[in-house]
């Protein structure tokens, strides 16, 4: 065992900024059609927000500018550049095939009742605490030493003085009863009053480790937010962690791990192996084409901005359960 290390950004983050308007976007227009392609990217920062990507709808133009003033504030000027999905890539998913090559990751384990790594959840929830008092731009991390016990704690939030802080911090870890070295970090850097857009520019999917398992677990390399479930970059990366979690409880498991590959415009998995307690084998009796899986976990639905927040996993998703 070693030490083991993660790490969650609030809400108000800069990345995470450009994850909530990217799938806020993707949410607006599969109200209005569920078979909407979208692939929206958005970056921001001092002042300005550019949103790019390819949309093809039958849905009636969505208010780009209102969705990003809801979630980055009225004073941001905004810019846009869409256009709609290549026709070369759209005649390989018409058929029924995957939206791109790639690699998703599925992952759960028994360490926690959310079936992720301990060093995540205990990361999220204590930077869900902070935010929930705080509503600001800030970050969490959390080190455990090998025999499990907690070694270290950083917190650093905008707009909340050290001794506040770390009050918050300390509650939590009474809260939780969490023990051992318990070295504390707040502000280390100082207290600090400009963050979010203002102080930083951000860019949708560059907090891949955050959105997944933590950096105990590899990842395909694909971002989620902003891309429609055609994208087996997203769809099937659900998937994966559905199987998981279905493997995890069908072998009452300590760890399993699920890979699945892809090839653009084809329809099935070029693999599909899940690796339960370090034995591996392939995976059956799930229909791994993209429709197969847009149907089994519905969707077509809005419900992706509320995934952009804090992860997307181990926060009560369908692919959760």
């Amino acid at each position: 065992m070693f030490y083991r290390t993660a790490e969650s950004v609030s809400p108000k983050h800069p990345d995470k900024l450009c994850d909530q308007i990217s799938d806020a976007i993707l949410d607006a227009y599969l109200e209005k059609d569920p078979d909407a392609r979208v692939a929206a990217e958005t970056c921001g920062g001092h002042g300005v927000v550019f949103v790019t990507g390819e949309i093809t709808s039958t849905a009636p133009e969505v208010d780009i500018p209102a969705i990003v003033h809801r979630i980055a504030g009225n004073d941001m000027k905004v810019y846009t550049k869409i256009v709609r999905q290549s026709p070369e890539i759209a005649a390989g998913v018409d058929t029924g095939g995957a939206g791109d090559q790639g690699i998703m990751i599925g992952y759960a384990c028994d360490e926690t009742p959310e079936m992720l790594p301990r060093e995540v959840i205990l990361s999220r929830r204590l930077n869900q605490f902070i935010y929930n008092k705080c509503p600001y731009d800030g970050k969490t991390q959390v080190t455990i030493a090998p025999d499990g016990s907690i070694d270290s704690i950083v917190a650093s939030f905008q707009n909340v003085p050290k001794e506040q802080l770390e009050e918050l911090v300390r509650e939590f870890i009474s809260a939780n009863e969490l023990n051992g070295k318990l070295e504390l970090h707040i502000n280390p850097a100082g207290d600090w009053n400009q963050g979010g857009f203002e102080a930083d520019t951000g860019l949708t999917g560059r907090k891949l480790i955050v959105d997944n398992y933590g950096p105990r677990v590899a990842i395909g390399g694909g971002c989620y937010s902003g891309k429609d479930p055609s994208k087996v970059d997203r769809s099937a990366a659900y998937m994966a962690r559905r199987i998981a979690v279905d493997y995890l409880r069908k072998h009452h498991a300590h760890e399993v791990l699920v890979r699945l590959a892809y090839a653009i415009g084809y329809a099935e998995p070029l693999e599909k192996t899940v690796i339960i307690d370090g034995a591996a084998e392939e995976i059956e009796g799930y229909d791994l084409t993209p429709r197969g899986i847009i149907n089994f976990l519905d969707l077509k639905r809005p419900i992706y901005e509320a995934t952009a927040r804090y992860g997307h996993y181990g926060e009560g998703f369908d692919w959760d359960k």
